[in-house]
């Protein structure tokens, strides 16, 4: 599904409440943070793992070739994923 986030900043567990709404609700989060690595939000990872959620940070070159090894082993995962130039 589209996620209209343009940036980091934009990031919080309010812009993820559709990950909390499929089924099953993933295990594995892998967030792309765009081209390059930075820094993740401050408490995004604490809230996340309150829903019983592990988030993966990393740059979303990274994140798409994870997702694809993850759901190839069935892990439930979901990506949410900055686009990229």
């Amino acid at each position: 599904m589209a996620w209209p986030i343009g940036g980091l900043e934009q990031i919080t567990l309010d812009s993820l409440a559709p990950l909390f709404e499929t089924d099953p609700v993933p295990s594995i989060l892998l967030m792309g943070c765009g081209a390059k690595f930075a820094n993740e939000p401050v408490g995004l990872r604490a809230g996340l793992r309150e829903k019983g959620v592990v988030l993966e940070w990393m740059d979303t070159g990274a994140a798409c070739r994870t997702f694809n090894v993850l759901l190839t082993d069935g892990r439930t995962v979901a990506a949410a994923l900055l686009a990229v130039d």
